[in-house]
């Protein structure tokens, strides 16, 4: 755009800047401590010109708009404070695995592809069994309401257009399957059950639903999800941050592709390897070393 055609656009964005503030040029020369003639020559139809670097921002904070708006190099028209504040939000959870948040975003992205990377295992996997266990000590959730919501979830995946991927360690896998960490309290014939049901539910879904299984070793990745192209999501705990501006979801995006990238353990493999660990047969030894099969 040469700076006659951003002349133009100037003049038609602060026209309508003042329409929809209800401001006449008088006005605008008043908070903007302009001259009115001046204000008059930007609003030229038939020669507009660009106002230097102080007026432009006198005007652009007068008008509450952003500078950059105004000169038709961004499509968000408020503020920067503003457009950060409606880019970056934080919603407040309670501790389950699925809330009206997710289901909202989820549902907000049907049609696009779901990257997801859990805090352990996927929660739209996991057995009534092993989150009954899970939520039995936390006074947030109960394990009934808990496994009420992930089975909403699931059944999101019974949908035509679903498109869900999933990333995570295959050392979480591995932990899980040996009982350590958070699952030593969790019986060995619970723990079994719930990846041979895994293995089940990866079969049962694919395409529509897919795992991956990186090295920890190799990559690390907080817990996250990104919601098509318009939203991605880190749960902090007890509350996500979530993100909407176009590059934030670009970089998760990348991020999680990274993963999948890196993934040890395909997903059209991922089935097979939990039915393994369910038969206590491990491809990894605990220093991340190939065991001869």
């Amino acid at each position: 755009m040469d700076k006659r055609d951003r002349a133009h656009m100037f003049r038609e964005r602060l026209a309508h800047a003042l329409t929809e503030k209800q401001l006449n040029r008088s006005d605008l020369a008043r908070l903007a401590n302009l001259d009115r003639s001046t204000v008059s020559q930007l609003l030229s139809e038939d020669a507009p010109r660009l106002p230097n670097g102080q007026a432009l921002a006198a005007i652009a904070s007068s008008l509450g708009v952003s500078s950059d708006w105004l000169l038709g190099l961004s499509a968000h028209q408020g503020a920067a404070a503003e457009i950060l504040d409606r880019a970056v939000q934080v919603a407040e959870t309670d501790r389950n695995p699925v809330d009206e948040h997710l289901l909202s975003w989820q549902r907000e992205a049907a049609g696009s592809k779901i990257r997801h990377v859990p805090a352990n295992l996927p929660d739209v996997l996991k057995t009534e069994d092993v989150l009954s266990y899970e939520y039995a000590a936390t006074s947030y959730r109960t394990p009934g309401q808990a496994i009420t919501d992930s089975r909403d979830q699931q059944a999101l995946l019974t949908q035509p257009e679903t498109d869900m991927e999933i990333a995570v360690s295959f050392q979480s896998l591995e932990a899980f399957a040996r009982g350590e960490g958070i699952w030593q309290g969790l019986s060995s014939q619970d723990r079994e059950a719930q990846l041979l049901a895994m293995a089940d539910q990866l079969d049962q879904f694919y395409p529509a639903l897919r795992l991956h299984l990186f090295d920890a070793h190799d990559r690390y990745s907080a817990p996250f999800t990104v919601f098509g192209q318009k939203r991605a999501a880190v749960y902090l705990g007890q509350r996500y941050l979530a993100f909407s501006a176009t590059s934030h979801v670009r970089l998760f995006t990348k991020h999680f592709d990274d993963l999948v990238r890196h993934a040890q353990i395909r997903s059209h493999e991922a089935g097979q390897f939990a039915r393994d660990l369910a038969a206590g047969r491990f491809r990894y030894n605990n220093q991340n070393n190939r065991v001869a099969e």
